[in-house]
C-alpha cells in the first residue's frame, strides 16, 4: 500500500475517527486506525465495538491496500510540519514509513485481521434534517443515565413517524422529552434506543457541515451517515421506561419565571451546594429564595420577584440536575410547575409544548 494526502486532511480525519478508538482494551488492535485504500477510495476507521467512526480521505493511491495503525500515528500526525505526506506499508519490515517535509518515521503496524469488521450501510436510508436533529440531541442527551449498572438509560430512545421526530431520556432521576417538527416527512417510521455517547458524536459531525443525516436500523444496530462520516453503533436492548406515565396530570402550582436570571441565580447559589447538598426553592408570595448550604464550607441565598400565590413552598433539587434543565429549557422565560415537596417538577418553555423536562425533589431536612 502506497498512498500520498493532504496533511491537514489527513488530521481533520484522524480527530474524527480517533474518538471511537479504545486505547484501553485487551484487543491492540481496538486502540488502532484502520487504513483501507482502494479503487472506491480511501477510509479511514475506528471502534471500541461499542461505536465505530469510518471517515472519507482524499488521497491519490499509487498501490492499494489496508493496514491498521497505532494509536501513537495520531500524535505523529498533528506534529508534522509538511504540506503533504506519504504513506507506505513496507510488507518485510512489518511497519508503515510516514514521509512530510524533512520528517520520516517507521511505525510498526497491528494486526489487521483483529480489526473488527466495519459496519456498512444497507438498504436504504431513513433521511433526516441534520440541524433539528442535532439541536433535539444537544437538549435531551444530558439526561441520560452515566451508570452502566442500567444500560437501557443509558440510551436516548429516537422515534420518529411523519414529520415528527421525538427523542426521550431518562436516568431515573429526570427526564427530558423533545419533539421536533421536521420540514419535511421521514421516509419510512424511526424507534431505536440508541447510547446516548453515540448520538452526542453525531451531533459533533453535524456540527461540522452536514446537511442531512442518512440512518440505517436493523436489529441491534443504527448506522449514521452524515457527510463523508459514517457512525454505527449498538443499540440497547430491553424495553425503555414508558414516559409517559412519569409526567403527571396536573399540577398545584405554574410559575413563570425569566430563563436567564432564574439560571444565573441558581448557578451562583448552588455553588454552595456541594457533596450533595440539596439546592433549595422557597416559594412565598410574589417572591421566590433560591438558597444552598454546607455545614462544613458555608451558606447563601438569593431572592428574586416570583409570580407565586399561595401557601409558602419549600422544594428541594439536585443543583446539576436542576441546571441542566433551565439550561436545555431555552427561550426567554420557562414555566415551572410544581405539585408538592415530594413531588417532582417539571420545567417547559412558554408557548411550546415541544419540550418538557422533569426532574425529581430532593427530600429537605425540615
Amino acid at each position: 500500500m502506497k498512498l500520498s494526502c493532504s496533511a491537514s486532511n489527513l488530521v481533520a480525519a484522524l480527530q474524527i475517527v480517533s474518538r471511537a478508538s479504545s486505547p484501553r482494551t485487551a484487543l491492540p488492535a481496538l486502540a488502532g486506525i484502520l487504513l483501507e485504500a482502494g479503487e472506491s477510495g480511501t477510509k479511514l476507521a475506528a471502534t471500541d465495538l461499542e461505536l465505530g467512526l469510518e471517515v472519507e480521505l482524499e488521497a491519490a493511491v499509487e498501490r492499494p491496500g489496508t493496514v491498521v495503525l497505532p494509536r501513537l500515528f495520531v500524535d505523529v500526525v498533528r506534529t508534522l510540519s509538511g504540506d503533504q505526506v506519504t504513506i507506505e506499508r513496507r510488507e518485510g519490515e512489518g511497519d508503515v514509513e510516514l514521509i512530510a517535509g524533512a520528517s520520516r518515521f517507521h511505525l510498526r503496524t497491528l494486526s489487521a485481521d483483529d480489526f473488527p469488521r466495519v459496519s456498512r450501510p444497507q438498504g436504504e436510508p431513513i433521511k433526516i434534517a441534520a440541524a433539528p436533529m442535532a439541536e433535539t440531541i444537544d437538549r435531551v442527551a444530558k439526561a441520560a443515565s452515566r451508570d452502566d449498572a442500567r444500560p437501557i438509560l443509558t440510551g436516548v430512545l429516537v422515534s420518529g413517524e411523519e414529520k415528527t421526530l421525538t427523542m426521550v431520556a431518562t436516568d431515573s432521576y429526570r427526564l427530558s422529552v423533545k419533539r421536533t417538527e421536521l420540514e419535511s416527512p421521514l421516509t419510512a417510521p424511526l424507534q431505536a434506543n440508541v447510547p446516548a455517547r453515540a448520538l452526542r458524536e453525531l451531533s459533533r459531525l453535524v456540527a461540522d457541515g452536514a446537511d442531512e443525516i442518512e440512518v440505517w436500523l436493523d436489529s441491534n444496530q443504527a448506522v449514521f451517515r452524515a457527510g463523508g462520516v459514517i457512525l454505527s453503533s449498538r443499540l440497547i436492548d430491553g424495553q425503555f421506561p414508558n414516559y409517559r406515565q412519569l409526567l403527571p396530570e396536573s399540577f398545584e402550582h405554574e410559575v413563570r419565571l425569566p430563563q436567564t436570571e432564574f439560571l444565573e441565580v441558581v448557578t451562583r447559589v448552588s455553588q454552595l451546594a456541594q457533596r450533595n447538598a440539596p439546592l433549595k426553592l422557597a416559594f412565598s408570595e410574589g417572591e421566590l429564595t433560591v438558597a444552598a448550604e454546607t455545614p462544613e464550607i458555608g451558606d447563601a441565598s438569593e431572592s428574586m420577584p416570583a409570580p407565586f400565590q399561595g401557601e409558602p413552598l419549600e422544594i428541594g433539587f439536585n443543583p446539576e440536575f436542576l441546571r441542566d434543565g433551565i439550561d436545555t429549557v431555552g427561550g426567554e422565560e420557562l414555566v415551572l410547575k410544581l405539585i408538592s415537596p415530594l413531588r417532582p417538577g417539571l420545567l417547559e418553555p412558554i408557548g411550546t409544548d415541544d419540550f418538557s423536562y422533569l426532574v425529581m425533589p430532593i427530600r429537605l431536612n425540615v
